[in-house]
């Protein structure tokens, strides 16, 4: 069991957790999560595309023309592909792009994050984060005070905290049961409550 300095709002150490090794201390698996990354952005397409094809196209009841001789070539409908504001032939239709991966696929892509964040250093203890309102100011200095200036991902569930945040460019709050790789992998420095870690050993380990 590897343990962690935690830190309180104020960046001054606040004892340590233990965390477990199911969890935060596994090997990385790249390619799984490379796999879930790919799956998370393609749920996220809204797959709204459409174009209409030669029977969804208005007009074109009438055979432009008899079968034969015309010395033209046989036509149907001036509605076919092939002609001047005729229906597109094998278009985009709307579509889901959602696809899943197993469970225990899902599971080992988050676990392997956590991991990485472990062994880089990126991953921040506080014994809590509470503001009383809604104040970026404050939690901005929160921050300050934790010397994180790149790009951070906070897993909290006060609603105070995710409201501070919101106009801050380089952070981004989510609650504890919306951690997920993308987030954890687009951003530089993972914060984590120890309420927040308990509750993910109890749902990862």
């Amino acid at each position: 069991m590897a343990t962690l300095k935690v830190m309180d709002q104020n960046g001054k150490d606040a004892g340590e957790v233990t965390l477990n090794d199911k969890v935060f201390g596994i090997e990385p698996n790249e390619n799984v999560v490379f796999d879930a990354i790919i799956r998370q952005r393609a749920g996220m397409r809204q797959g709204t595309h459409s174009t209409k094809n030669r029977s969804a196209v208005r007009g074109g009841g009438k055979k432009p023309w008899r079968q034969k001789g015309t010395g033209r070539a046989r036509q149907g409908s001036i509605r076919a592909p092939q002609w001047r504001g005729g229906g597109t032939v094998f278009g985009p239709t709307p579509r889901s792009y959602a696809y899943s991966l197993p469970r225990k696929v899902r599971r080992l892509a988050i676990k392997s994050v956590l991991s990485q964040k472990m062994q880089d250093q990126d991953l921040i203890v506080l014994d809590k984060l509470n503001l009383a309102a809604p104040k970026t100011k404050e939690f901005k200095a929160v921050l300050g005070n934790l010397n994180v200036d790149s790009k951070v991902l906070v897993v909290s569930d006060d609603e105070n905290v995710q409201l501070s945040a919101r106009n801050l460019a380089k952070v981004k709050v989510v609650p504890v049961n919306g951690l997920n790789v993308v987030d954890a992998v687009n951003y530089d420095k993972l914060i984590l409550t120890q309420d927040a870690v308990k509750r993910i050993e109890e749902v990862l380990a």
